[in-house]
């Protein structure tokens, strides 16, 4: 019986890191050699990093990288396994985003992207050329034998187009490597794609994904492999690294079967979110050798997530918390924060505003001598705030983490050169109930690779207390927001569905309500263009998935 095993590699490479990159090659062929591999698979752009942006424009990144496969293609005439290895390739004076098939001591043919993506965090028709339509990648066996490789790169998949010409042209398996970024229910969406790949066209398919942090994009893995059948027969774990080897054999119709093989069910929604959080800030915090983080730890269920996420991704001797306590913080914030870092084990240190926030109103006085207070003074407490917290990161080398949230954000409830301060936020495409959410399923759940204690982590007052910003007496969000579950249903619906206020109304929403945050998320956007980057969670984050004007007119009314 002729058979054959297709190893698919899900690794993390790093953007730019061409020589790192080459080495996590060597290494995972060597494990696919000893599983007794025929095929490597690994994912898109994978010599270079997914994505390299206008990196890759670069002509010394360019000879890199094809110096990179030369040389890996070379060292494939040890009789180890094939690998189709991702990387841009310049051709004729066009840029591809390519993959190539190394095998028997050199590059054996070149496929290249068709089908470019120009949408949401995607640019890939600003640095690269479409290539046509490809044909089936023929691969020879051990025993003399050809298997018929269609291979489709990422977005190739996600249009009919591709696939049918391949299996016209007599592919017998579909291989797509990928670079495909995380959003909380994107993993159906890929499997349903590829069912739809397999129907048409009667094929097995192979699908590779890499996987961690690049800026603000999380990769999340979770490749597979669906039988003719339209059944997954393995599949990888999500939000780790992985080898996957998968075992083919021949029908009796000549047909490629590939054997039952390992299956990592997927994670549930909440615990997706906040692995990719956690995998987010981990990898940019090690890809850009931080020592650590601090955080300003306010007591709230804001940051108490965000010294969570960080102390589960980095580990709690990393994590340094400080607490800015002013006039208005009550003595529930000091002991919350308190329990909250006790639980966690991370250092908190206290250092009171309130000296500051003298020497400001005497030295504003002159100034605002008969006007009365307003937010003026609120944002000049949360500005404070920002100058401490930027000063201990200048001073200690760690990345200062902001913690505000997507509903926040959508609205402009949060300070520019405050709180807004800081290199990266795991919450900025987190809306606020969904911030409840998650701090409940942490407290009750203990994700496999998280290094933070287990158990109740964030104190159940911090979660039940109504949420303030403690910026003048008794102040509570709500009082210049509508309530978090109907503000973000709203939000959802303008930000992530560009439903019309008209729209919302007919919903049931009250009218006045929905303009008035209709017109705070439009006026709130220069805000949101100086704010920090942060994992992308949802369809469509803040940053390149929605791009919109700040000097804009239009309200949609």
């Amino acid at each position: 019986m002729v058979q054959v095993i297709i190893a698919i590699a899900q690794t993390n490479p790093t953007v730019g890191d061409i020589d790192g990159n080459v080495a996590l090659v060597r290494e995972t062929r060597a494990r696919a050699a000893q599983a007794g591999a025929d095929l490597l698979l690994f994912s898109e752009l994978l010599i270079c990093g997914y994505p390299p942006e206008d990196l890759v424009l670069k002509p010394a990144l360019q000879q890199h990288c094809q110096s990179a496969i030369e040389t890996l293609a070379a060292e494939t005439g040890d009789g180890g396994p094939a690998m189709l290895v991702g990387t841009p390739w310049v051709e004729q004076g066009r840029l591809y985003n390519a993959v190539a098939l190394l095998n028997d001591g050199k590059i054996e043919t070149l496929r290249f992207k068709h089908d470019l993506p120009n949408y949401g965090v995607f640019d890939e028709k600003r640095v690269f050329a479409a290539g046509p339509i490809p044909g089936p990648i023929p691969l020879r066996l051990s025993d003399g034998s050809m298997i018929r490789l269609g291979v489709m790169i990422c977005e190739d998949m996600w249009t009919e187009d591709v696939a049918e010409g391949l299996e016209e042209s007599g592919a017998e398996i579909l291989i797509i490597p990928n670079g495909s970024p995380f959003e909380h229910d994107k993993q159906d969406m890929r499997l349903n794609l590829a069912v739809a790949r397999v129907t048409e066209t009667g094929l097995p398919l192979v699908y590779g994904n890499q996987v961690g942090g690049q800026d603000e994009l999380v990769f999340d893995g979770g490749s597979f492999v669906l039988g003719r059948d339209c059944r997954l027969k393995a599949q990888s774990p999500m939000f780790e690294t992985d080898l996957l080897i998968t075992r083919w054999h021949r029908d009796d119709d000549d047909r490629w079967i590939c054997d039952q093989g390992a299956m990592t069910p997927p994670p549930t929604e909440l615990e997706s979110i906040y692995r990719a959080m956690c995998l987010g800030l981990r990898d940019y915090v090690e890809k850009n050798r931080f020592p650590g983080v601090v955080l300003g730890l306010s007591g709230g269920i804001d940051s108490a997530l965000s010294a969570a996420v960080a102390a589960d991704a980095i580990g709690p001797e990393r994590v340094h918390a400080v607490m800015m306590p002013s006039r208005y913080t009550s003595e529930e914030s000091l002991e919350d924060a308190a329990a909250c870092a006790h639980a966690l084990g991370i250092r908190l240190d206290t250092v009171p505003i309130e000296p500051a926030v003298n020497g400001f109103s005497t030295m504003l006085g002159p100034i605002f001598e008969g006007r009365p207070p307003d937010t003026t003074e609120e944002n000049i407490q949360a500005r404070i705030r920002g100058v401490l917290l930027m000063a201990i990161s200048n001073k200690l080398g760690s990345m200062l983490l902001t913690t505000g949230n997507k509903s926040e954000m959508s609205v402009g409830y949060a300070t520019l050169y405050g709180d807004m301060c800081g290199g990266y936020s795991v919450l900025k495409d987190v809306y606020k109930t969904t911030v409840f959410a998650l701090s409940h399923w942490r407290n009750q759940n203990h994700p496999a690779d998280a290094l933070a204690p287990s158990g109740r982590v964030i104190p159940e007052r911090i979660i039940t207390k109504p949420p303030s910003a403690e910026l003048r007496p008794d102040q509570k969000d709500e009082d210049s927001l509508p309530p978090y579950d109907q503000l973000d249903a709203i939000l959802q619906a303008l930000v992530e569905a560009d439903e019309s206020v008209t729209d919302l109304v007919e919903q049931g929403h009250d009218e006045t309500t929905v303009k008035r945050v209709s017109r705070l998320l439009d006026i709130a956007e220069y805000k949101r263009r100086q704010a920090p980057p942060g994992v992308k969670i949802t369809r469509r984050a803040f940053g390149r998935d929605r791009r919109y004007p700040i000097t804009n007119a239009f309200r949609g009314v």
